[in-house]
């Protein structure tokens, strides 16, 4: 399967609208971003827990990043609410749930290669960054080689510009912006090639944007052919 697979356009999905489509897992539904693959794949997607759904423990040899959207996601290592930020890198495995039901924006296979580190950022931790103007508040979560991962509110109306010098991928937490003539809502998933200028135009109330700054696939990206044993994708 392949969808919005071309890295040099700009690539606006409103994933509030999107239908959601069922996972491998009963009660784990998704909605896709960007995929390259069918159940092995290279995959951005919003996924949504009914309460008491799960996966059986599984690998991801391509390592795995998400951010808790709403409710609590779960696994062998805790509870993770709203606004948690983690990092599995390749290698790594687990068996995820939620009791009560949640909601994550989830990326798969998209992991350098080299990259071993796991990374639980949990609401409100991370590195305080220095504020741009219209930037009222900036929480580093993640910085390694050629990445950056941010958390950012801006003030309503601001203008508001992100430096795209490898690639930039954008995902409306809460409030809106404006960007070339679209309006970004809660959900709406923006991806930009590299050094495709990002000038922005905060809503009435504010905005809240998880960003990251970095090349859209790395050159040294997470081979398919990981010898580590496949379990199912969300």
């Amino acid at each position: 399967m392949l969808l919005n697979e071309e890295l040099t356009r700009r690539t606006l999905v409103h994933a509030a609208t999107l239908e959601w489509m069922p996972s491998p897992a009963k009660g784990v539904d998704r909605r896709m971003l960007f995929r390259i693959g069918d159940e092995r794949a290279r995959a951005t997607s919003v996924v949504r827990y009914a309460p008491e759904s799960s996966f059986l423990h599984h690998q991801h040899p391509g390592g795995e990043e998400f951010l808790v959207l709403d409710g609590v996601f779960q696994d062998e290592s805790g509870n993770f609410p709203a606004g948690t930020y983690v990092r599995n890198p390749p290698g790594t495995g687990h068996a995820p749930r939620s009791d009560g039901g949640c909601t994550i924006l989830v990326k798969l296979w998209q992991f350098r290669a080299a990259d071993r580190e796991r990374i639980v950022r949990l609401p409100g931790e991370g590195q305080i960054a220095t504020l741009r103007p219209g930037v009222m508040s900036a929480i580093v979560l993640f910085e390694g080689s050629h990445e950056r991962v941010v958390m950012e509110e801006w003030q309503a109306g601001a203008d508001v510009e992100v430096a795209n010098p490898e690639g930039l991928e954008l995902f409306v937490i809460d409030g809106d912006f404006t960007e070339s003539g679209d309006t970004l809502d809660p959900w709406s998933w923006l991806r930009l090639p590299a050094g495709l200028e990002f000038h922005a135009k905060a809503g009435p109330l504010g905005t809240r944007v998880w960003y990251k700054s970095a090349p859209l696939l790395h050159e040294d990206v997470q081979a398919f052919d990981a010898p580590l044993p496949e379990g199912p994708n969300r």
